[in-house]
Order: structure tokens, then C-alpha cells, then sequence
């Protein structure tokens, strides 16, 4: 693989199987459109699977971690060392997703591509460029090469995952900081207004929240030009003022979708990865289906940017990849009414123009 891996082309939607799966629609038993948006639901997955039958059985969960290193200007409620805590955590099945996971029965992949931790960690696979990102307040987050190389990690995780195939993929994040990076990818792409983007994070106070927008906007005032000037801004955006387990997920998302496999977007700053990786390669876009919007006060505008309608509204702020896993279920009913409800003919029941 060169570099360039991921400019190359993503797949393209059957419109052969959406055409017939509207055409399945329009003869269930039901009234037209009564399903609402399980029927789109289901029609947009028969096209992306090119399928008459979508399915959303086996759905890997990839949870990406890596440190942040403006986390030391006190952007998070929480210390720096928990990225490495929740690591063991995830391994244990003691965290939200892994919780989520068995219950879904999910196979869930932890990936280090840039956490802090010295020392390998049973269940978690490590493949990262370096141990944490740099301060980006004051400098780039990481270097051109360790952009690369960390989406090489993304890369390698989604094609691992989907070895004995996949119907759709989740990807979590777990990163002390990261709504930060996620604020200041946002602003940067979108683009969009800062003041619309900073939110609580993990439970900071309105002063922090506005230190957390100053250190923010001094970023964009230190990077934004040479981010507007990139022949990629998207690429250039990630290696200023991201993170390595964000731009991880970007990278896996462009996999995936050259892949043909679908992805179920979580929140926030998952929904930040994805804004850079349809910057980067505008092909992602249509394998993209978005479960939640999240309480973190940018994510209603980053969806917005990203024309995107998500599926749930529970008010979550978590992240780990669990909004995507709660909406799970719903892709999964709207899969099951498809493919097994009867159609007019077969229920012998008549249609609008009473025909049986």
C-alpha cells in the first residue's frame, strides 16, 4: 500500500437494489411510508450491501484510544491517565461499550494507536506511531509521517475486523481531550463557529468551558491559514489540530467504504472523524448512516454540516462507540420487517386498489 491508499476510489451504492427494495416496500402489508424511517433505513442498507436482503447480524465494534497532549491545559474533567485506565477497563468488559457489546452479541477489537501506556495490555491490540500527540495549542498535534502511519493503524484494524465479513461497523474513541480536538476539527472543516461547537465534554464548568474555547481558538488562529491553504485540508486539519485515535477512525472509515461495508456512526467525535474523512475522499460519504445525536452542544451542527439525520436523540455523551451500539437494534428491526414481512399477494390481504 502507498500513502495514497486513501484517495483511492470508495464503492458506489447497487441503485439496482434500492430500486427493488422500494419496489418491496410499496408491496408489504402495511400502508406506504407507514414504517417511517425503517423503511429508508432499509432501502438505503439493500443498496449499500447489495443485497435484496440487508442484514445487520455481524456488526464488529473497533474502539480506537490515544492520548492528547492539550489535555495539560486542563481542557477535561478528567486526568490524562484515564485514557490508560479505561484501556484495561475496556479489556476487562467493565466499560459501557463492552458492556453494550455482549448484550448485542458483538465481537468488540480494542486498538491503542496512541495512548500513553508503557507496557502492553491484555485484550487491547497496540499499533501506534508515537504515545500521545503533542500540545496543538502551541504547535502541530503530530507530524505529517505519524498522520500516515496512524491511518495505516485504521487501515489494518478495519480490514482485521471484517476478515470473515461484516455487515456494518461501529467505531468508539477513547481519549482524554478529545472533545477538544473534535471542537477544533469542526470549526476548522465545517467550517463552523466556535462558540456553537465547545460543549461540557466530560463535565467541565462554564469558566473551564470557556478556557477550553480560548485554548481552541488560539489553535485556529496558530494553524487555520495553513489548514485553509492544503492542497487536503482534511489531512492537514487532522495532523494540526487532531488526535491519533480521531484520525484512526477517519482512516477506517475510508477503509470501510472502499470495502463496500457500511458504517454506524457514533457521537461527536466520531461524527468530527467522519467530517475528515469526506474532506479527504468525498466517496465516504453515502456508507455513512449516523445512530444518535449526542448532548455535546456541536454535534446537532456538525450533523447538520455533514447532512446527516441520526436515527436516536437520548441525550448520551459518552462516546466509546455506545450511541452506535443502542441504535443497533433499530437497523436491525428495520432489516427484519423488510425481509419478513408478507407482501399483499403472499397474506392474500388487497392493496389501495383492492387487489389481493
Amino acid at each position: 500500500m502507498t500513502e495514497t491508499w486513501f484517495g483511492q476510489a470508495c464503492g458506489l451504492p447497487s441503485q439496482e437494489h434500492r430500486q427493488q427494495a422500494i419496489v418491496r416496500q410499496r408491496q408489504l402489508t402495511k400502508p406506504e411510508g407507514a414504517l417511517g424511517r425503517l423503511e429508508a433505513l432499509a432501502i438505503e442498507l439493500a443498496a449499500l450491501q447489495g443485497t435484496l436482503q440487508p442484514q445487520a447480524r455481524r456488526v464488529p465494534v473497533l474502539v480506537f484510544a490515544g492520548d492528547h497532549g492539550v489535555a495539560a491545559q486542563g481542557v477535561s474533567a478528567y486526568p490524562a491517565e484515564v485514557t490508560v485506565q479505561m484501556l484495561h477497563n475496556f479489556a476487562a468488559g467493565g466499560a459501557a461499550i463492552a458492556v453494550l457489546a455482549r448484550e448485542l452479541g458483538l465481537p468488540l477489537h480494542v486498538w491503542d494507536v496512541g495512548s500513553r501506556a508503557t507496557q502492553p495490555i491484555a485484550g487491547v491490540v497496540s499499533d501506534k506511531p508515537r504515545p500521545g500527540t503533542d500540545d496543538f495549542s502551541v504547535g502541530a498535534a503530530m507530524s505529517a509521517a505519524d498522520l500516515h502511519a496512524v491511518f495505516d493503524a485504521g487501515r489494518r484494524a478495519v480490514d482485521a475486523a471484517c476478515t470473515d465479513g461484516a455487515d456494518l461497523l461501529v467505531f468508539g474513541e477513547m481519549g482524554i481531550g478529545n472533545t477538544t480536538a473534535a471542537s477544533a476539527l469542526a470549526a476548522a472543516l465545517g467550517p463552523l463557529p466556535l462558540e456553537d461547537l465547545v460543549g461540557a465534554g466530560t463535565g467541565l464548568d462554564a469558566v473551564r468551558m470557556v478556557q477550553k474555547k480560548n485554548i481552541i481558538a488560539r489553535a485556529l488562529a496558530l494553524h487555520g491559514e495553513a489548514i485553509n491553504a492544503a492542497a487536503s485540508p482534511g489531512m492537514e486539519a487532522l495532523q494540526r489540530v487532531g488526535g491519533l485515535e480521531i484520525a484512526a477512525i477517519s482512516a477506517a472509515m475510508i477503509r470501510a467504504a472502499q470495502r463496500r461495508v457500511p458504517v454506524l456512526v457514533d457521537g461527536f467525535i466520531v461524527s468530527a472523524a467522519a467530517l475528515a474523512a469526506v474532506r479527504i475522499n468525498p466517496g465516504v460519504r453515502p456508507w455513512l448512516l449516523f445512530s444518535h445525536q449526542s448532548a455535546e452542544r456541536g454535534h446537532l451542527h456538525l450533523l447538520d454540516a455533514l447532512q446527516a439525520q441520526p436515527l436516536l436523540s437520548l441525550d448520551l455523551r459518552l462516546g466509546e462507540g455506545s450511541g452506535a451500539a443502542l441504535a443497533l437494534p433499530l437497523v436491525r428491526m428495520a432489516c427484519a420487517l423488510h425481509n419478513g414481512m408478507a407482501t399483499f399477494a403472499e397474506a392474500a390481504v388487497a392493496d389501495r386498489e383492492g387487489t389481493p
